[in-house]
């Protein structure tokens, strides 16, 4: 049955306030990170002053390496509530809480009694939560991805066509995210889940053609538009950055086929453990009793362990890996995870202790770094010391009221419960003691400033020999653009140039006769900031 009406408010408060926490809360506490976080960003910013949603520019040049979703929902938060790092990661953020709503909303549907659980373990995972506070397409991405599939989960239990609607419109928000990659891996997971189960007439059915004139009439007016309006869009978009990107190693990021085998791990804490042996209990059981077995009441455990698997596999055999890339498969571990639970509640609500102890000692080990984290970041290592010796205390009494809370009579109905703790933990650690060292260390908010209190007037600015991260980084908080002087790009006037400690001898052989004057050095990075004449 499901929930009354006065049962559910309070689950949505709940909900509401883990989202608030997990997502939300500390968005600004550091400034914008890496390469991609602050480029979109300023995507987003020159799309909304241009008026254009058509054509992403960064530098007011066409930047068609990704679709517009992210910027669409950027240039909305700007325009509400003004040009910030926040506002650059609030899109992500709510996506990742309507995709929570989502779950719980399937889940109460058609899996009534641990909706709120299973909605609370997609939430906490740390893949989750950590594209949630990004500024970038990976989480706008998983999001629809998930919701599109909890929406053919729900046609395929109901045979309503309301659903299957809802499928192809979430693919085809989908595929605004991030490209053809979204309907290209649900045909996927949709073959192989009607494959496994022994009728392939689910895949006709799915293929309605009103969904797929609806999915076309969402989907392809922008890359008409785009296309038409920049003719050199399907040259990069689709051959250079999505079948290049995938056979290639054109863009540098290669990894060994194992690679994203630790990145889910990693991905699907605190639940890895639990979510482990229920992808191993319904593998199986599945190689065991075979389709009799799929097509009878466990069918949705294997379609969710297709969906955890088939992007990882996918992208394991892709030349160019990055761990945002598997995110759409996280959420089918929480769910593979509630089901789990929910059989064991049934049989005897008890998990075997050598689960118990692996589970609370994965979940609670990533307290140690949270609390040690302006050490990782700024020395690469945690040092022993009094605050090591406090965290790994910390995290073992966790680990204890853990395991003990197990084992009592609560049993799995208290996993929800004690697992969240150590979340909660380590958000609040990273955001409170870890933000100074992030956001100096990491991000170039804080350059970006110190170089505004020493220049008298705004001048141009350029960057020598620094990383792309404080290149995109500079661009975005300082909101102009950044010549890079080994690309020949040299402001004529006078401006300002940053570049690696000592380089002002080199530096100066690139501006020949021109007066090169020191003006400080920023510490973190070892980063100096000179004055050059005209």
């Amino acid at each position: 049955m499901n929930p009354q009406p006065s049962r559910r408010f309070p689950d949505y408060l709940f909900l509401l306030g883990f989202c608030g926490f997990f997502f939300f809360f500390g968005l600004s506490y550091f400034g914008l990170i890496g390469a991609d976080e602050p480029r979109y960003a300023q995507v987003a910013r020159e799309m909304l002053a241009r008026r254009d949603w058509i054509t992403p520019t960064l530098n007011f040049h066409p930047w068609l390496e990704k679709p517009p979703l992210y910027y669409w929902q950027a240039m909305a938060a700007y325009a509400l509530f003004g040009v910030s790092d926040w506002a650059a990661r609030l899109p992500s953020a709510i996506d990742a809480t309507v995709m929570v709503f989502a779950v719980y909303l399937v889940l109460r549907r058609f899996r009534p009694g641990l909706h709120l659980d299973g909605a609370l373990m997609v939430a906490s995972l740390a893949g989750v939560i950590g594209f949630a506070r990004a500024a970038s397409m990976d989480m706008p991405l998983a999001a629809m991805f998930t919701i599109s599939l909890l929406a053919w989960l729900a046609w395929h239990e109901s045979k309503s066509r309301k659903y299957l609607a809802c499928f192809y419109v979430f693919l085809a928000l989908a595929m605004l995210a991030k490209g053809p990659v979204a309907p290209f891996l649900a045909l996927v997971i949709i073959t192989l889940f009607a494959w496994a189960k022994g009728d392939m007439q689910l895949l006709r059915q799915t293929l309605w053609i009103p969904g797929i004139l609806l999915f076309c009439g969402l989907a392809l007016p922008w890359y008409l538009a785009v296309q038409l309006r920049n003719p050199e869009f399907f040259h990069i978009f689709i051959l250079q950055h999505n079948l290049a990107r995938f056979g290639s190693n054109l863009y540098h990021h290669t990894e060994p086929f194992w690679y994203y085998l630790p990145v889910t791990l990693l991905a699907l804490v605190p639940w890895t453990v639990f979510a482990l042996a229920a992808l191993v209990e319904v593998l199986t059981s599945w190689w065991r009793r075979g389709r009799e077995w799929v097509a009878s009441e466990n069918s949705l455990n294997v379609f969710l362990v297709i969906w955890l698997l088939a992007p990882v596999i996918f992208f394991s055999l892709s030349q160019s890996k990055l761990p945002g890339y598997i995110l759409p498969a996280l959420p089918a571990g929480g769910l593979l995870l509630a089901e789990y639970v929910r059989r064991r509640l049934e049989a005897d609500g008890h998990p075997p202790l050598v689960l118990v102890i692996l589970h609370a000692l994965a979940a609670s080990a990533p307290i140690v770094p949270a609390v040690m984290i302006q050490y990782l970041v700024l020395q690469h290592r945690l040092p022993w010391g009094a605050g090591a010796m406090l965290s790994v205390g910390l995290a073992a009494l966790v680990a204890i009221g853990i395991a003990i809370t197990l084992r009592t009579q609560m049993g799995l109905r208290g996993l929800r419960f004690v697992t969240l703790v150590p979340v909660v933990l380590v958000i609040a650690a990273v955001l409170r003691i870890g933000s100074p060292a992030l956001n100096d260390k990491l991000s170039a908010r804080a350059l970006a400033d110190e170089i505004s209190e020493v220049e008298m007037k705004p001048m141009p600015l350029a960057v020598f020999r620094v990383p792309r991260e404080v290149e995109f980084g500079l661009q975005f908080y300082r909101n102009q653009t950044i010549g890079r002087y080994e690309a020949g790009q040299v402001p004529e006037g006078e401006h300002l140039v940053v570049a690696p400690a000592g380089s002002q001898t080199a530096l100066a052989r690139r501006v020949p006769g021109r007066r090169v004057s020191y003006l400080g050095h920023f510490a973190p990075q070892d980063l100096d900031y000179f004055w050059v004449g005209n």
